[in-house]
């Protein structure tokens, strides 16, 4: 996904120590006990106007895939969407739908594990989706043993020789918020205003999250509030198969479609392992982005840093002129940075140092980072600046008191897309014909399709219809996923005259 600010990707430039572990389990303790007794407080609360839970819409949806009668494929209704009518042929999932049926299966990554994938619970989501691949007719879909998910659906007659499109999405979701036992739930008919998560009590307020009111009228898919939804991303999953399902359905015109779902994207893993031959397209999409109508082509050049600080304990009733608090210098070296520099303080092309990991004790302490710029100069500066506030230090404390490990982790993918501009404007062509208007703004983190970019597939991401990523607040609405799969579906055409 493109991340929101925070601790981005996954990196964990600290791994953190006992008496830290010891600190942050009772506190979670004491607050998964807390938020038990407010569920339980609240399990009677009947959810906010409009709301049915995931239970009673997937029943009422059982009944309709259960009716005897023929349907048709995915047609435009009048709220833009897509709905079914009786023809021949049999009754098509619409994406949010499959949404629904994914959120359930737990795939949370683990930034810890250093295996591939992170956790074998991504393996769930891995089968299913092979199975339901095969089931609507891509023949070739498999799982390998890393837990990437390829699949293709080979050109139909005379257009062999279109470029091959592939679209990509994850299956994994970030570890900043709890991603199992997901309860969404439908707020039909929205109506713009304050929700309630019945979960938890929290309230989503328009206030705080001024899109909301954009959405009235739409179908608004949150969770209980105990919970991130998963809409990143598998929101982009159920888009693309909902598109390919179309395509094949409908026999539609098209050159070859090459499908990949990757694990660990969130833990900054996703294209690791990911094998660009045997995907065999010539240039691709992630489909990972945020509101529908997006299209991103410039991300973060990113990078990571572990700031360890040697203190040197003394008595405190002796310590004058002798103790050096390690603590008290990570507060110093921290200090040193601008303070208009922090992704509280910037947007747009604006880039950050943010700390997003401290421990210690006045022996020891550590710092850890996650450095963000576009521009690949002003990025080196930040790291520079780091190591010229470390060897300050250093002078004043002595020699070896400030240790500075930096890592580089992604970077800009424009200048990779730049000789494939193709794919931009092939994308704003799809989302016009969409009836949107495209919008392209500037990553403030990064997606797969960066590093794919950089490994030589050009990758721009698309919007997918999701809103408050990373968080219980995490929503997305049916007819906005709906626009996405027509924006698939007109670029998979676009591409095939």
């Amino acid at each position: 996904s493109t991340t929101p600010l925070g601790s981005e990707r996954g990196e964990q430039p600290l791994s953190r120590g006992s008496s830290a572990s010891k600190s942050l389990v009772v506190f979670w303790f004491s607050f998964d006990i807390k938020r038990e007794q407010l569920a339980l407080m609240q399990e009677r609360s009947a959810p906010r106007t409009g709301a049915r839970t995931i239970s009673d819409s997937l029943l009422v949806r059982k009944r309709e895939l259960n009716s005897t009668e023929e349907h048709s494929t995915l047609v435009k209704s009048l709220q833009k969407g897509y709905h079914k009518e009786k023809s021949k042929g049999a009754l098509l999932m619409r994406a949010y739908e499959r949404l629904l049926k994914y959120a359930k299966v737990y795939t949370t990554s683990d930034p810890e594990s250093g295996t591939h994938p992170s956790a074998a619970r991504e393996f769930d989501l891995a089968h299913l989706l092979v199975e339901e691949m095969k089931s609507i007719g891509i023949e070739d879909a498999f799982v390998d043993e890393h837990c990437y998910v390829y699949g293709s659906i080979p050109a139909t007659k005379g257009c062999e020789k279109k470029p091959a499109l592939g679209l990509i999405a994850h299956m994994d979701t970030a570890p900043d918020a709890p991603g199992e036992n997901v309860k969404p739930i439908l707020h039909e008919n929205y109506d713009g205003g304050d929700v309630t998560l019945p979960g938890t009590g929290m309230v989503m307020k328009t206030s705080t999250f001024p899109f909301l009111k954009e959405l009235k009228g739409e179908t608004l898919i949150t969770t209980d509030g105990t919970t991130l939804l998963g809409a990143d991303d598998k929101s982009g999953v159920a888009e693309i198969l909902t598109a390919a399902e179309t395509l094949i359905k409908k026999k539609l015109p098209h050159g070859k479609l090459c499908i990949a779902f990757t694990p660990d994207e969130e833990i900054g893993e996703g294209a690791s392992l990911f094998d660009i031959p045997g995907f065999g397209a010539d240039f691709a999409y992630t489909v990972d982005g945020g509101d529908v109508g997006g299209i991103e082509y410039e991300n973060f050049n990113a990078a990571s840093a572990t700031v360890t600080i040697h203190g040197f304990s003394v008595h405190p009733g002796s310590a004058k002129d002798a103790m050096i608090n390690a603590s008290n210098v990570a507060m110093e070296f921290h200090m040193a940075l601008p303070v208009m520099a922090r992704p509280e303080t910037t947007e747009g092309y604006q880039g950050f140092y943010h700390l997003c990991q401290m421990y210690g004790d006045v022996t020891e302490a550590k710092l850890g980072y996650i450095l963000r710029d576009h521009d690949a100069s002003k990025l080196q500066f930040k790291k520079d600046n780091l190591l010229h506030i470390a060897c300050y230090l250093n002078g004043k404390y002595g020699p070896g008191t400030v240790e500075v490990e930096i890592k580089d982790s992604y970077r800009n993918m424009l200048e990779k897309i730049k000789p494939h501009f193709h794919l931009v404007e092939t994308a704003r062509k799809a989302i016009e014909k969409a009836g949107l208007t495209p919008e392209e703004i500037p990553v403030r983190g990064g997606t797969d399709g960066a590093v794919l970019s950089w490994k030589g597939l050009p990758c721009p991401n698309l919007g997918t219809g999701g809103f408050n990523f990373h968080g219980v607040c995490e929503c997305t609405t049916v007819e906005r996923m709906d626009k996405a799969t027509e924006i698939l579906l007109n670029i998979i055409e676009l591409y095939s005259k």
